[in-house]
């Protein structure tokens, strides 16, 4: 090939890249904390082959919605924003690439029936997105790659959190099998990412005040990729590197939570002291037909062996009720579990019957207002435990990370180490004035379950 002929073949492409230039994209990610990495990581794909960020859909030619598809109002959730988005194709919207769990799961559904997508893509083909992309404006019509990816390791991310807030995705999939779960059907085996590249994509992520290691199941880290358990390992590496503040762990689950991983939490200064454990329930009965690895007094004695070995530990906890057959007996002994267990926080679900798993086919299904009923005792017995523990707090000074300015309460809002981003309470203080991401000591005057209310000690109204 002569000189001539390699300029002939490069201006094409220089022209295609303009091209793509021009082109605005937004993106919208539903779902959980594991879905947005996943998004981030298809804007650097997009940015990357010359595409334009924008953060606002409606001056977007191109939207890409990452969808979640874990639960049937998590569904229908993502079938009505794809709805919502065509909308804007009447002002300047051209394509809507609909991708993530709901059509990796249900592509043979929802490609030939959601006709307001353009291009469908699952979990592992965020790398086919431009070429995807090409296909659909060169030929007109809708593409569906689904499947047609490969699962491989990409670190190239465009953060949509805070500056001083990341994310870190450890690993994808879940071989638990819990009965009411969809995850090992949608996202496959339980997959380590190499502990090289995690640490590469660290690296990447810049000044990190706050790095959240999520998964659908953090403890687990390792045993696949190494033949061991290698999370305690991971977190000790990412705790030497200089870019990054603290080290937050959610989705711990308890029956692989080892004395190494209580000895790394309790020793590790950047490690923040703060656990997620999601427990599900509290019976035996119901853990058994949930397939949950461990009973209530093994539950019980890894909360009080935290407990003793990191004085002061926040743990919080999620749990499930109305699952099939669960009897009024079984939902006040949850209560009194909840009781003796003492976690600052708690979430609750009422059981989603999804079709494609076991629990679905149980005996017992549970009528929807008696979910509802447990669901909403449930909060209120866990909002007077987390009231008598934060009121402790009171008279008290907390290092508090502050998030901006709640207009609605006309007071500076963050978050203590009690407290992980979007899923717990918050603290609300006065100050002569803060900064969005930089810690302040506050005296906390106050308590509301689960927030807490207080000022700087140089404040004075």
């Amino acid at each position: 090939m002569n000189v001539c002929d390699e300029t002939q073949n490069i201006e094409p492409k220089r022209k295609e890249k303009q091209v793509k230039e021009q082109k605005k994209f937004g993106v919208i990610s539903l779902g959980c904390d594991k879905n947005r990495v996943d998004s981030e990581k298809c804007i650097a794909v997009l940015q990357n082959a010359g595409y334009m960020l924008t953060n606002d859909v409606r001056e977007a030619q191109i939207v890409v919605i990452n969808t979640c598809a874990f639960l049937q109002s998590a569904r229908e959730e993502s079938v009505e924003t794809v709805i919502e988005t065509a909308g804007y194709k009447s002002e300047k919207l051209e394509k809507i690439v609909v991708t993530g769990c709901l059509p990796q799961k249900y592509a043979a559904e929802v490609f030939p029936a959601l006709t307001e997508g353009d291009v469908f893509l699952g979990i592992n083909d965020y790398d086919l997105l431009p070429s995807a992309l090409e296909t659909a404006y060169r030929t007109g019509e809708r593409v569906n790659l689904v499947g047609k990816g490969a699962d491989t390791f990409r670190f190239a991310r465009t953060l949509t959190t805070a500056p001083y807030l990341a994310y870190l995705k450890i690993a994808d999939g879940c071989y638990n099998h819990c009965t009411y779960c969809l995850i090992p059907k949608i996202r496959g085996k339980y997959r380590s990412y190499p502990m090289e590249k995690l640490l590469e994509e660290a690296k990447e992520l810049g000044e990190v005040k706050e790095l959240v290691l999520v998964a659908q199941d953090t403890t687990r880290y390792g045993e696949d990729l190494y033949g061991e358990n290698r999370f305690p390992q991971l977190i000790r590496r990412l705790s030497l590197l200089d870019n990054i503040g603290s080290i937050r762990l959610l989705y711990c689950y308890p029956d692989a939570f080892s004395d190494e991983l209580i000895e790394e939490i309790r020793t590790n200064d950047k490690v923040i002291k703060y656990a997620d454990i999601p427990l599900q329930h509290s019976e035996n009965r119901i853990l058994k037909l949930m397939n949950r690895r461990g009973t209530r007094e093994d539950y019980l004695a890894l909360i009080a062996k935290l407990k003793e070995r990191i004085p002061g530990i926040a743990l919080r906890s999620t749990f499930i009720s109305g699952f099939p057959s669960e009897t009024e007996e079984e939902f006040e002994a949850m209560q009194a579990f909840l009781k003796e267990a003492e976690l600052f926080n708690c979430g609750f679900f009422a059981y989603s019957r999804e079709p494609d798993t076991a629990a679905a086919k149980m005996r017992g299904q549970v009528h929807y207002k008696t979910k509802e009923r447990r669901v909403r005792a449930l909060y209120e017995t866990q909002r007077q435990i987390s009231e008598k523990i934060l009121s402790g707090f009171k008279g008290k000074t907390l290092r508090v990370l502050c998030e901006g300015i709640d207009y609605d309460k006309q007071l500076f809002a963050g978050r203590a180490y009690f407290s992980a981003p979007e899923i717990d309470g918050r603290i609300y203080f006065n100050a002569p004035e803060a900064e969005e991401g930089k810690e302040y000591d506050v005296v906390v005057s106050d308590v509301s379950a689960p927030d807490l209310f207080g000022a700087t000690k140089d404040y004075s109204a």
